[in-house]
């Protein structure tokens, strides 16, 4: 953790990885990209928006970094990921992040049940 921040005051920063239709493996690199440099900024959280396919292609770009988030936390590289439908307080991580990053209270998505958006814990 950055010393910088304490205890639930954190960071967080949203980012869009759908805004000029990436193949869904270039999403997955800018995803990469910004967890690895997400604590160098420091970040606790990130809200990625990657859309859920409404232009008919079945949300493979939501798809696809699901399945690589869910590898990464497998593998302790971030303690976690909310999708957006589940970003509720009355979602256990939900609650949890609260804790780590009190941003995320304040978050337009929060409460929207938008499948649009993943938020990862850093």
């Amino acid at each position: 953790m950055n010393p910088a921040v304490r205890p639930g005051q954190g960071f967080l920063k949203e980012i869009n990885i759908k805004a000029d239709m990436p193949t869904a493996s270039d999403a997955v690199r800018r995803v990469t990209y910004n967890i690895r440099n997400g604590k160098d900024w420091g970040c606790t959280a990130i809200k990625f928006i990657h859309g859920y396919g409404s232009t008919g292609r079945g949300g493979r770009i939501r798809t696809e970094v699901r399945r690589y988030l869910e590898d990464q936390k497998r593998r302790g590289l971030i303690r976690d990921y909310i999708p957006g439908e589940n970003f509720t307080i009355f979602d256990e991580s939900t609650r949890a992040a609260f804790a780590l990053c009190d941003a995320l209270r304040r978050d337009s998505d929060l409460e929207h049940h938008n499948n649009g958006v993943t938020i990862v814990i850093l």
